[in-house]
Parts: C-alpha cells; sequence; structure tokens
C-alpha cells in the first residue's frame, strides 16, 4: 500500500466530495469546510438527509448480519467503502463468523488514507484493501482475487456507489461483471440514491449537489434499481426503503428515506 502521504496529497478540500459528506451527516469527523458547507445546503432540500445515512448504514448492518448468520456467507467484496465508521462490513461479519474475509474498495485519497483503520481483523479471518474505481470490474477482481476464492460463494455489496455511474448501461454492465465472476450461492446487495419518497426535493438536492460537488450523482427508480437483480432470487421484502429492509425494532420509527436497497442470492 502506498505511504498514507502520497494519498493525503491527492485530496481536494476546497470541493465537497460524497464520502467526506456522508461522513458529516453520519456524524463523523473525517470532512472538511467544503463538504459541511455542501451537507448543510442539501439539508435545506432534505432535511432528513441525516437519517438517510443513518438508514443507509443500519441497512449495511442489517445485511452482512444476514449474510454471515442465516445464509452462511464468509467472503465479502465491499465495493464503494466510504470512510471508516461503527460497524463497518469487516466488523459486523466478523463478529458474526470471526473467519469471515473481507476486501475493501475504494478510489478516494482520503479514504486511502484511513485505510490502517479498516485493516484489521479476528485472527482466523483476513481483511484486505485495494484502491480501485468501480468503473474499472476487471482491475476490482483481479486484486480481489489474491484474498477471495471466486469458486466459494461471495456476498457482492454496492452500497451508495452504483447512483455515481451515470450511464445506466455502464451500471449493468458492471454488476453482470461481477456477477459473472462469483459461483451460485453468492449474494448482491445494493442500496441506491433515488427519489422515490420526496422526488421534488431530491431532485433539487440532486442539482445542488451536481453543481457544486464530486462526483456527479443519478437517482434510480425501485423499478430501475430491481433491474440490477435480474439474474438473482430477490429477497424478501425486494426493493425498498433502506429503513424498511428487514427492520429491527429500533429501525420502526425511522421513516422511509429517499435510499433504496434490496439483496438478491444468485442461483445458478
Amino acid at each position: 500500500m502506498a505511504d498514507s502521504q502520497e494519498y493525503a496529497s491527492k485530496i481536494d478540500t476546497s470541493v465537497a466530495h460524497t464520502a467526506r459528506t456522508w461522513n458529516y451527516w453520519l456524524g463523523g469527523k473525517d470532512h472538511y469546510a467544503a463538504d459541511r458547507e455542501v451537507g448543510e445546503q442539501i439539508l435545506q432540500f432534505l432535511p432528513n438527509m441525516r437519517t438517510t445515512a443513518r438508514a443507509d448504514r443500519a441497512f449495511l448492518g442489517r445485511a452482512v448480519r444476514y449474510l454471515a448468520g442465516e445464509a452462511g456467507v464468509r467472503q465479502f467484496l465491499d465495493v464503494g467503502t466510504g470512510l471508516p465508521t461503527a460497524d463497518n462490513t469487516h466488523e459486523v461479519a466478523q463478529s458474526v463468523a470471526p473467519q469471515s474475509r473481507i476486501v475493501y474498495i475504494d478510489n478516494d485519497p482520503l479514504v486511502l488514507v484511513h485505510a490502517r483503520a479498516l485493516l484489521t481483523s479476528t485472527p482466523e479471518g483476513v481483511t484486505d484493501y485495494i484502491e480501485a474505481d468501480l468503473h474499472d470490474p476487471e482491475k476490482i477482481l483481479q486484486e480481489a482475487a489474491r484474498t477471495l476464492d471466486f469458486t466459494q460463494p461471495v456476498a457482492l455489496t454496492l452500497l451508495g456507489v452504483l447512483n455515481f455511474v451515470i450511464d445506466d448501461d455502464e451500471a449493468q454492465a458492471i454488476v453482470n461483471r461481477l456477477l459473472d465472476a462469483v459461483p451460485p450461492g453468492s449474494y448482491l446487495a445494493i442500496a441506491h440514491a433515488s427519489n422515490e419518497v420526496n422526488p421534488a426535493e431530491a431532485e433539487a438536492a440532486r442539482r445542488f449537489w451536481n453543481e457544486n460537488a464530486t462526483p456527479p450523482i443519478t437517482f434510480r427508480s425501485a423499478q430501475q434499481i430491481t433491474r440490477f437483480f435480474d439474474r438473482l432470487e430477490l429477497l424478501d421484502p425486494g426493493v425498498v426503503s433502506c429503513s424498511r429492509w428487514r427492520p429491527e425494532t429500533s429501525d420502526l420509527a425511522t421513516p422511509e428515506v429517499d435510499q433504496f436497497c434490496a439483496v438478491g442470492r444468485l442461483a445458478r
């Protein structure tokens, strides 16, 4: 892994970036003035963005606990990791199954600076971190193969990252390429920005974001998100708001949010 100073030199603090702004909404500490300014502006359009970020994070926890527990998956490929906060994928998976192997993928310089915080593991398991871009699935798969056995089931998690692939055909092709590399019994979990709940407010926020921050974002409807699961058995309750995917008692008071999600199983 390159020296942290090399990654730090690539960080542009003058323009808001999704990983840092998301971290701000989650109550983290890894953000700059530009991220906070844009984050506050987005809250003017969507006052529940903090709730949305937390609902997305809670979905990650519930999905990974299901995958490592009931589904029995022991390998996770987390694409678009974001900045480390509480209950990262490896922490959740290894709390259920200590032998779990997790590979994180991201290309944001600040995330890479904090990669060492992610590179912790139980003695029985493995955690690795790869600098790669979702637009280059071949590199992702090649690098991940050093840690993951692609002859055994893998849980692919793409949480809040496909919405930065603007072209629908490219987004579908990326998902299909990743699915081509994993065997039956693997799973796909997606969380994706949508405008199902508050369409006018969400669209205003999207336009503001694309004019003032990076990378540009697109929304997809629940129907469009469902297409990513065409090759899979979509688990109940299907494509729903993150706050509605198998909620625990503590989640029941959370309203629907403009972040939709689903989990599917690759049967063949």
